[in-house]
């Protein structure tokens, strides 16, 4: 058995490993606010030409880029369509409309995703009665459907319609790298027939901070003015960004192994009893699994199994769990995770 704490609350629990606090420390630095970072300046057009657009820009959050996007995009009055569990709907505050006056029309996909036919039924009208549709927003891959990857051909044609009807289309990209290893489909491709994407570094990239939002020139020189407005502006962003430079060069392909270990913990979990699973919806390294007993609650599981060095989290409903492995996670603590799941529910069920 090992000793340290098993952490599979979220990817973001990542720590920088000692080669990427190495990069870190030895950045050559200057002051981004004025363009000046080098490491920054790498960063942002590695990260442009990996998604297929023509320029980027470094910010402190993949939240802070969907709300940079939204108020570039959008204005009080408009409406945004995404679907019902989408990352701006359920964990960024409110910010599309306190931050931009927007509205959001939610759509009720499956596991994260719509189709081209539900797109054209959320439009909107030219009355004058009505908000104007104006932005669609895609969640590669979906956090709340359970890390389930868009395919490229749904991407395409969601987008098609959203663009026939003058809407621009934005991909919040927080685990596109996810999807790009697990397809073997690159990330310009991806993301080809969206307007704005941005990829985050925080997760199982492993980095302590950073995210990158791409898009047309003009989109990042008014994107510029936006961070600046809400307080994301950087000085020595370098050392931020040479974390997220050796994150790309180091730790994109071992996201499989993350990818492998979700799938294991779900074919685990599917042998206990009072879990249920349906170990084919686990695509990349989101796991999520329901608690059948009634008389025992997801607090209960949590602070049992906490006890005894593993953490696991809640989301999406009242009996929904949620594990993710990730760097500082190994196979062989994915087993003794799974050991301690079990005998955890053992003792609640008696």
């Amino acid at each position: 058995m090992t000793t340290d704490f098993i952490d599979l609350y979220s990817d973001t629990k990542t720590r920088p490993t000692p080669e990427m606090r190495e990069a870190m420390a030895s950045a050559v630095v200057g002051d981004d606010q004025h363009g000046e970072d080098p490491t920054c300046n790498t960063l942002c057009e590695r990260v442009a030409a990996l998604l297929g657009k023509e320029r980027a820009l470094f910010m402190p959050s993949g939240t802070m880029c969907n709300e940079v996007a939204i108020a570039v995009h959008c204005g009080p009055g408009t409406e945004i369509m995404c679907d019902e569990t989408a990352h701006i709907i359920t964990a960024e505050t409110g910010g599309p409309s306190a931050n931009s006056g927007a509205m959001i029309r939610a759509i009720n996909g499956y596991r994260g995703q719509f189709t081209a036919d539900q797109v054209r039924a959320a439009l909107r009208g030219n009355s004058q009665y009505e908000p104007q549709s104006r932005l669609l927003v895609i969640e590669q891959t979906s956090n709340h459907g359970g890390g389930s990857i868009w395919p490229v051909q749904l991407i395409d044609e969601v987008a098609a319609v959203a663009h026939e009807n003058g809407l621009i289309v934005h991909m919040d990209g927080a685990r596109l790298m996810n999807a790009v290893v697990e397809t073997g489909i690159d990330a310009h491709t991806m993301a080809d027939s969206t307007d704005t994407v941005w990829i985050d570094f925080t997760k199982a990239l492993g980095a302590p901070l950073g995210a990158v939002l791409a898009g047309s020139s003009d989109f990042i020189a008014e994107a510029l003015r936006r961070r600046q407005m809400f307080g994301g502006a950087f000085r020595q962003a370098g050392i931020c960004a040479a974390g997220c430079i050796y994150a790309l060069e180091n730790h994109v392909d071992r996201l499989a192994e993350d990818h492998d270990m979700a799938k294991v913990l779900a074919n685990r979990i599917a042998a206990i009893p009072g879990l249920a699973i349906n170990p084919q919806e686990v695509e990349t390294n989101i796991v999520f699994f329901d608690l059948t007993l009634d008389h025992v609650t997801t607090s209960d599981v949590i602070t049992a199994l906490k006890a005894r060095g593993v953490r696991i989290g809640t989301m999406g409903g009242p009996k929904r769990f949620r594990a993710i492995p990730h760097i500082d996670v190994t196979m062989a603590q994915i087993h003794e995770a799974a050991d301690m799941l079990a005998e955890v529910m053992t003792g609640l069920a008696e």
